[in-house]
């Protein structure tokens, strides 16, 4: 009976414990009060003050929230998709590096904010989930039409081009107004002759003061220095998304035919991308070539090339998979390194010209690979596009996902059965 007594006042002294329990149902899922209290904490942690709405209307954002995370992570597990931890640590580096801090000061700063390390990791690994899902199955909702890309470039285009000025070399050679074929066939003829000495790099100003018989002739061709709308409309409407450096022509109006060259341009947002011309012998392993095996036949390549025994498009020929490439000496062309796969991207862009890399392994099997050359071009048309395609991606996927996610929302069951959360 003491025993009992002596016990009663520590029962009564303890705190209650807090226990987890199922707020909302959703489908085969559910919402926890954990859930809501863990959200609700991070959103009071980042508002402003007095940002907040009341606390009820509060709860109710956070549950609607939470149902749409719900569906879209069992809309992944349906898909399989799985974020490892490789991914997982890709995606944290990513936000370490946008925040411009380390991680030994991003773990104090969350460890300052109550945030364990471990439960941080699994928000992420889950935002992860849900994006990958959501643009999975979101994008193979839209459509981009050719013509829309051409427009939208069109357009981006044009704005780059308000303030671009153009240094222009013109060459002009008369036609009589009554010129019959003969003339017009041997004009045209001189016109090309002088475009070919103009590309093999003769000096066009020199051309311009023997032949042209146009208003600059005698500057040497130099029309100097204009906006596309301060020139004849004839040379605006040729010189239109070109770079400098560009020749233009022989092309005819009523007075002749016309060469240009663009000396010079300033204003004008350009990219420059980096093009590699490569070659590249493909083995791939096999049930009867393993892995080790297949390294170890590129390497016996590698010697004999450098001993000397033969060539390496002869090999290349001779062993390599790619059958595209085989053919032609392991040519891959002149390609930009962004079209390769990440691995082979990589070798490419850091081995010297010249070289032969060590054997390395891509999803199509084990290379080695000969960069032979490399040069810088104008991809803006190239960057251009992209941007056009790129805004308009955006521009429905967001639209389209919207879409989504209320049809997501409308399919399923949810049933609110927390006390402290009724819902209409």
């Amino acid at each position: 009976m003491a025993a009992t007594l002596s016990a009663s006042p520590l029962y009564l002294m303890a705190e209650p414990l807090e226990l987890d329990s199922i707020i909302t149902i959703v489908n085969e899922g559910v919402i926890l009060s954990s859930d809501l209290n863990d959200l609700k904490k991070s959103i009071i942690l980042n508002a402003q003050a007095g940002s907040l709405p009341p606390d009820d209307v509060l709860n109710t954002q956070i549950i609607d929230q939470l149902i749409l995370e719900e569906l879209q992570l069992q809309e992944a597990k349906k898909l399989g998709i799985i974020i490892d931890d490789a991914r997982l640590e890709q995606a944290i580096k990513a936000i370490i590096k946008n925040k411009n801090t380390t991680l030994p000061a991003f773990k104090k700063e969350l460890n300052t904010n109550n945030i364990l390390w471990a439960e941080y990791r699994e928000k992420i690994r889950k935002e992860v989930t849900i994006s990958e899902t959501r643009n999975l199955l979101v994008r193979r909702r839209i459509n981009i039409l050719p013509q829309e890309v051409n427009s939208l470039t069109a357009q981006l285009s044009e704005k780059n081009q308000k303030n671009v000025q153009y240094r222009l070399r013109h060459i002009q050679l008369p036609l009589s107004e009554n010129a019959d074929k003969a003339e017009r066939d041997e004009t045209l003829k001189k016109a090309k002759q002088i475009m070919r000495q103009m590309k093999d790099n003769k000096d066009m100003a020199s051309l311009a003061l023997a032949h042209s018989k146009g208003p600059k002739a005698l500057n040497g061709g130099d029309w100097g220095w204009m906006r596309a709308e301060e020139m004849p409309t004839l040379f605006a409407d040729k010189i239109k998304n070109k770079a400098k450096g560009s020749m233009i022509g022989p092309f005819k109006s009523g007075v002749g035919y016309h060469l240009l060259k663009i000396d010079d341009l300033k204003g004008l947002e350009t990219v420059a991308v980096t093009e590699v011309n490569a070659r590249h012998i493909l083995i791939k392993p096999s049930i009867v070539l393993s892995d080790e095996g297949s390294k170890h036949q590129l390497k016996t390549i590698i010697s004999s090339i450098a001993k000397g025994d033969a060539s390496f498009a002869e090999l290349a020929k001779k062993h390599s998979a790619d059958p595209g490439s085989a053919i032609k000496g392991g040519d891959l062309g002149w390609q930009a390194s962004e079209l390769y796969v990440p691995e082979f991207k990589d070798v490419v862009d850091k081995i010297e010209t010249g070289k032969i890399s060590t054997p390395f392994k891509t999803v199509h099997g084990w290379h080695i690979v000969q960069v032979t050359d490399r040069r810088q071009t104008d991809g803006t048309d190239a960057a251009m596009q992209n941007r056009a395609y790129g805004i308009l991606l955006n521009r429905k996927f967001n639209e389209e996902a919207q879409t989504w996610l209320q049809e997501l929302r409308a399919s399923a069951y949810v049933e609110h059965i927390g006390p402290s959360n009724e819902r209409n």
